[in-house]
């Protein structure tokens, strides 16, 4: 006889189904967080959408506990991993381990489109702190500057400030 309490749990998510925002520059275009422990009973990670627009990028950073995933399922560019720089280009996946320095650049004509997980959980509330609430099929926003208090931000969110641009 098999006991329903050893299995886990599973959730099954269309495209508008997660909390969204707006991101502000260098970055623009949009995040959803899709899994989060604020909607499943996992506290350790966090995985979303990530999309950036042609010519925008992630600013220079590192995790000081987090472990990040990667994964490029749309558009072209590269990322910077440490001193070192890798051409993404659709199914292209980066391990990215806490503490080190990385970008990414949209380099292509079109959107660039991420998943990422990240381990333990967490940057799902930097999103929001620096965003602005996006409602699916809304037209995006003029760009706009990220928060005067980033740097608050980025401390309670435990971020490495970049090590250069």
């Amino acid at each position: 006889m098999q006991n329903d309490f050893t299995k886990g749990v599973a959730l099954a998510l269309a495209p508008e189904d997660g909390r969204s925002f707006w991101q502000p520059l260098p970055s623009t275009g949009y995040i959803t967080a899709k899994i989060t422990p604020y909607n499943s009973p996992y506290d350790n990670l966090a995985t979303g959408i990530q999309v950036l627009e042609p010519g925008t990028h992630i600013r220079r950073h590192a995790h000081e506990r987090s472990h990040e995933i990667l994964f490029c399922y749309r558009g072209e560019g590269y990322a910077e991993l440490g001193d070192e720089r890798h051409a993404l280009v659709e199914e292209s996946m980066l391990l990215i381990g806490r503490g080190v320095q990385h970008k990414v650049v949209n380099t292509g004509a079109s959107q660039m489109r991420l998943m990422w997980v990240i381990s333990p959980a967490g940057l799902e509330d930097w999103f929001e702190a620096i965003g602005r609430p996006r409602r699916i099929g809304e037209p995006m926003p003029a760009p706009f500057p990220r928060p005067d208090n980033v740097g608050e931000i980025q401390a309670r969110q435990r971020f490495i400030p970049a090590d250069r641009d």
